[in-house]
């Protein structure tokens, strides 16, 4: 178990944290080998109204999606309906005869991005930027948040055929950017399977792992639930966040046409805890199958070259991982900047809720929170430093 001075240094953290403006509250959770060896809430899910954070507050994931995406992709992939190296534009035609900037100019992509690209994030495609290429995506996602609230909001598969019309940044798997290709993938999903990508989820991972407050958005009923967003206020405060972002409803109060697959998801401490553990039990969960064990292994294995390497080495935060099917693999757990063991694997959101899995260990570290530009903040690398400092490698729990 976790010693009880560690356990004290956590909830010491979070609530000094709290107290100090930093975020307005969390939930943390630790569990071992599937079952819960730490959780604590603290501070408010709504300084507004005075409400608490509570085990059942709902989170908007951001980029955490991006690993639900992912594992969608490995379900077809298990089943052979799909080749990672199939051209997007076979499934979004959209994504035929691609340019790339080069330098001043546009030429021709050698070749079609294709899945493997996407999943490595070595597509060309990105999130914004002073490039070509980042100024048309940003300005589509503006158009997308521009119509979230009309009578004809922008659909998944329309979205991301415009998106692949527009020029790559670089030579399809030349190298590593963050950027859209989580998007791209939820869009094939749906083309693949012939229902909306909310639904092929709902299907395939949240029903049958009883994830039953994850989703696209939520019902009326839930909405009290939905934790505020908070942002800096630049005096040592936080001020309420209420901006739609990467063509996401910030109140997720409906159901959007635009279903994100790498930004669009909204969940529980608890939901996510049981897709994490599905992954660290090697694709099942209470019994239930998502995936086969060596396709788990695929899963959590990094797939960049060594040009790609470089770039993804300049996210200094995270010196001694890699990356692969949208998360971050560790590699060389002396070279990183927390407490970890290699093939340590997961991913964190925009505002701030955070996950990973440490195999080695038989680990799992969850944290929620809801800060605008959060991602992985020092309170989550000093709460996740002090729970695996605390954990022995050959202890048992």
């Amino acid at each position: 178990m976790l010693d009880q001075l560690a356990v004290e240094q956590m909830k010491i953290t979070l609530d000094k944290a709290i107290n100090k403006k930093e975020i307005a509250g969390g939930n943390l959770m630790i569990m071992k080998a599937g079952k819960e060896i730490f959780y604590h809430d603290s501070g408010l899910a709504d300084r507004e109204r005075g409400l608490p954070m509570k085990r059942e507050t709902i989170f908007r994931l951001y980029s955490m999606t991006k690993p639900v995406t992912a594992v969608a992709i490995m379900i077809l992939l298990e089943r052979g309906v799909i080749d990672l190296f199939e051209p997007v534009s076979q499934f979004l035609p959209g994504f035929k005869n691609q340019l790339v900037e080069d330098g001043n100019q546009l030429v021709l992509a050698e070749r079609e991005v294709n899945i493997y690209d996407l999943l490595s994030m070595t597509s060309g495609l990105v999130y914004g930027g002073d490039t070509k290429a980042g100024q048309e995506t940003e300005s589509l996602f503006q158009e997308i948040d521009q119509h979230l609230y009309s009578k004809s909001p922008l659909g998944t598969v329309d979205i991301i055929n415009r998106l692949g019309q527009f020029p790559l940044a670089f030579q399809p798997g030349s190298s590593w950017q963050y950027g859209t290709s989580a998007d791209v993938l939820g869009a094939v999903v749906e083309v693949v399977s012939g229902m909306r990508f909310g639904e092929f989820l709902q299907k395939e991972l949240f029903q049958p792992l009883d994830m039953r407050d994850t989703g696209f958005w939520l019902p009326k009923e839930k909405s009290e639930r939905l934790a505020k967003t908070y942002a800096d206020n630049g005096q040592g405060d936080l001020i309420l966040y209420n901006g739609d972002h990467l063509g996401i409803h910030h109140q997720m109060d409906r159901d959007p046409a635009f279903e994100s697959g790498g930004a669009g998801l909204v969940s529980t401490i608890d939901d996510y805890a049981k897709f994490a553990t599905m992954l660290l039990n090697k694709g099942t969960l209470d019994g239930v199958e998502i995936l086969r064990p060596r396709t788990v292994d695929y899963f959590t294995s990094t797939t960049l070259h060594n040009i790609a390497q470089k770039q993804f080495d300049l996210w200094h935060t995270l010196q001694g991982y890699s990356y692969g099917n949208l998360m971050r693999i560790m590699t060389n757990d002396s070279q990183t900047g927390v407490m970890g063991s290699l093939s340590e694997y997961g991913w964190d959101g925009w505002l701030g809720a955070y996950f990973c899995n440490c195999p080695k260990d038989q680990l799992t570290f969850l944290f929620m929170i809801q800060k605008k530009d959060a991602g992985t903040m020092p309170l989550t690398r000093k709460l996740r430093n002090i729970a695996l400092s605390s954990l022995s490698t050959h202890s048992t729990f």
